[in-house]
């Protein structure tokens, strides 16, 4: 059966283990079919490492690698070992050692080769073998080992059940997954025709009912959250309370190895996070996301004496492909009502149905908002999956959604700009939908408990969610001072202004309130403005300032009609079911004047002067023994609004905003998903050899779990285009 090295006599397995690892890494090539193999694969190896060993190990194997192609060896004894496991049913517990073993060892080896690789120089992979190399007679010579191996690898992870026996692999499968499809990191932030990754494409190749039945599985995972406890995920590694075979590097040299595995074991309290349920996440984001870059054949063609350089390829010669894994999960259904069940046929073109309980899906992503995964989860799923989208506005219960959202915009200021923009968008795309709109009135909360600046008791969904609405364009305006954001929270408030319904009193004063707030700073921009116009200076850039804060002018004067337009609709639409906010806008008239004689906001402002006219008149007629109080007024407020016909009010068009994602979105989320995984997953990255988003230069260990990858502000979503269209 081949040559195999002698192991020491009379050896302990501590020993063996590490001669044989030492014989991995070394000069000798072993052909596939040879016992040794066997024996690296079947030992239980409990040896613990130092990093300093692990990385020796490394070099050594990436320097030997293309002589003894040891990485494609034991990627292709990965790919039988899956392949036994999932054949073979209720596997024996040596099988699952074995394939542990493989893929254990391969991510090790393999994320090491990457981290220290170019993306244009990943053929040191050599993930093929010698011509005179013997294999085995079932062996497909044609096909490559990559996709050998991400097809027994997804097909393990779709067909098996997660049991205490299979948790284990199923995790490290996890783990490889990521590992080999970071390849991503190695790249720039715009995807092009020369980047190179062999296992993501791998994974797009495969058949569709595997992909689809992949992405189910990932996302039972996250909803189930199934959870082993140590002792039976050791059970079959173990003897005793002896550490298992993962733990040989693991524990000792968690800055080298992929996931340590106490942080696999580890309870932190948290009662969303979950790392089985995490990881199946990660890998989902990364797959759905992913765009391949390719070169129109015309342009192949046109080009055929020139090389093909990054620079010498246009945008408009290259085009991305379809990706199979997006387009299941837009596909899926949910398991208790299936539109093609009712319609009795599905499209040709749509692929295989995932069903899914959206129910549960519901649930879980309700206790999981607080992490920035969930929200593109959840982001991913309203924006392309339409059927789940309308599950998401006919629940009754939209707060268990709702309220996790508006907690975090509510505490912007410890969280990323990319997650409150997330969010925000979400709460865009739900109010394009009426029904939503008018929904979210009638849910009363008793209390909200995290806002502190004032109490809120008995206070409508809405109402809270007008609040934070105005209480992030405030942040926003004295931190962020983002544009995209400013328009993403007023185009939501303008969609939700006709359904208003008993607005809450403090809802009605913020909403004034951002009124003044805005029209303060445009005042200000417009004195800037005018100082500078009849200021006479020479030098260039001065003279441009005037141009520069004409347009920001030009942004601050569509900001304020439009919270006019909210105002107008609010009082054309629902004035009768709304008394707080005809009293706010009595309350702060005087903000209104400066404006009333405005080009731009003169004819909204006749509207709410006529609203102002016919209750101050009636207020003026009251002959009242007394001073007024604010109930005495609110009382005449609703007393009149019965008698309310709108007489003299002009109608204006409801403005209705809607989101649309750019064509390519893929400059934005493919480096915002891989900045999660290494910030949450405890997937560990030499921050050197990221070129996919700026990370700090000075950064010298490698970014590991619970840290923040030091992003620059071009790697913010402020780069990413967004399309309101009224």
């Amino acid at each position: 059966m081949g040559a195999v090295p002698s192991t020491p006599r009379h050896s302990s397995s501590s020993e063996t283990a590490e001669y044989l690892i030492a014989t991995f890494v070394g000069e000798k090539s072993f052909p596939l079919d040879s016992d040794f193999w066997k024996k690296l694969l079947e030992l239980p190896l409990r040896l613990r490492w130092p990093a300093h060993r692990v990385r020796q190990a490394c070099n050594l194997f990436a320097q030997n690698n293309c002589c003894t192609r040891h990485l494609a060896k034991i990627l292709i004894h990965l790919a039988w070992c899956l392949e036994e496991a999932t054949q073979t049913s209720g596997a024996p517990s040596a099988v699952y050692m074995k394939a542990v073993n493989a893929v254990y060892i391969s991510s090790v080896f393999l994320k090491y080769t990457f981290e220290n690789s170019q993306s244009e120089n990943l053929a040191q992979l050599y993930l093929s073998l010698d011509e005179n190399e013997p294999i085995r007679d079932e062996f497909v010579t044609d096909q490559s080992i990559e996709n050998l191996v991400m097809h027994n690898v997804l097909g393990f992870i779709a067909s098996v059940d997660v049991s205490p026996n299979t948790y284990l692999l199923h995790q490290e499968l996890l783990n490889f997954l990521l590992v080999a499809m970071s390849t991503q990191l190695l790249s720039g932030p715009t995807p092009g025709p020369k980047d190179v990754n062999p296992f993501i494409d791998a994974a797009m190749s495969q058949e569709v009912s595997l992909v689809s039945s992949v992405v189910r599985r990932l996302l039972l995972n996250y909803i189930k959250r199934p959870h082993v406890p140590l002792s039976r995920a050791y059970s079959i590694f173990s003897e005793g309370n002896q550490p298992g075979v993962l733990e040989r590097v693991g524990s000792a040299a968690a800055s080298i190895v992929l996931l340590p595995f106490n942080y696999l074991a580890s309870s932190n309290g948290e009662g969303s996070r979950n790392q089985f349920a995490d990881s199946s996440l990660h890998v989902l984001l990364v797959l759905i996301h992913y765009r391949k870059c390719l070169v129109n054949e015309e342009s192949i063609t046109n080009r055929s004496n020139e090389s093909l350089t990054s620079d010498s390829v246009s945008k408009g010669s290259t085009y991305f492909s379809d990706n199979p894994y997006c387009k299941a999960l837009e596909n899926a259904r949910d398991i208790e009502f299936d539109r093609v069940d009712v319609e009795g046929t599905a499209s040709a073109n749509n692929g295989p149905v995932v069903r899914l309980p959206f129910a549960s899906l519901f649930d879980t992503l309700g206790t999981c908002l607080a992490d920035e995964t969930a929200v593109l989860l959840l982001y991913s799923l309203v924006q392309g999956n339409s059927d789940f989208l309308e599950y998401v506005l006919v629940r009754t219960d939209l707060d268990t959604l709702l309220m996790p959202i508006l907690e975090t915009l509510y505490n912007a200021s410890r969280k990323t700009s990319n997650q409150i923009y997330m969010l925000l968008i979400i709460l865009l795309i739900l109010s394009q939908d009426s029904s939503f709109n008018a929904s979210i009135h009638k849910m009363v909360l008793p209390a909200v408990p995290w806002y502190k600046e004032h109490l809120l008791h008995q206070t409508s969904l809405g109402s809270l969610m007008v609040i934070i609405l105005i209480r992030t364009v405030q942040y926003n305006l004295s931190k962020l001072r983002d544009v995209y954001l400013h328009t993403t929270c007023l185009a939501t408030l303008a969609n939700m202004a006709p359904h208003v319904h008993r607005l809450s009193a403090y809802a009605s004063q913020r909403l004034v309130s951002l009124f003044y707030m805005l029209s303060r700073k445009y005042n200000k921009l417009a004195e800037l403005r005018d100082d500078k116009l009849h200021t006479k200076m020479n030098s260039i850039e001065q003279d441009n300032l005037p141009d520069d804060m004409s347009a920001e002018l030009q942004i601050y004067t569509d900001f304020l009609r439009i919270v006019l337009e909210i105002l107008n609709a609010i009082l054309t639409y629902a004035l009768p079911r709304n008394p707080e906010v005809i009293y706010a806008i009595m309350h702060r008239q005087e903000v209104f004047q400066p404006f009333k004689n405005h080009p731009r906001f003169n004819e909204l402002l006749e509207n709410i002067y006529t609203v102002l006219d016919f209750f101050n008149s009636r207020i003026d007629a009251q002959r009242l023994d007394g001073e007024w109080s604010v109930e005495k007024v609110l009382q005449l407020i609703i007393n009149n609004c019965r008698s309310w016909r709108g007489e003299g009010m002009k109608m204006f068009t409801q403005l209705h905003f809607s989101y649309e994602q750019e064509s390519h979105p893929e400059e934005f989320f493919i480096p915002y998903v891989w900045q999660l995984v290494i910030s949450r997953s405890g997937f560990s990255f030499n921050p050197s050899a990221i070129s996919l988003f700026p990370v700090d230069p000075n950064a010298n260990k490698e970014i590991r779990d619970g840290e923040e990858p030091n992003i620059r502000p071009n790697g913010d979503v402020n780069e990413f285009n967004l399309h309101l269209d009224p």
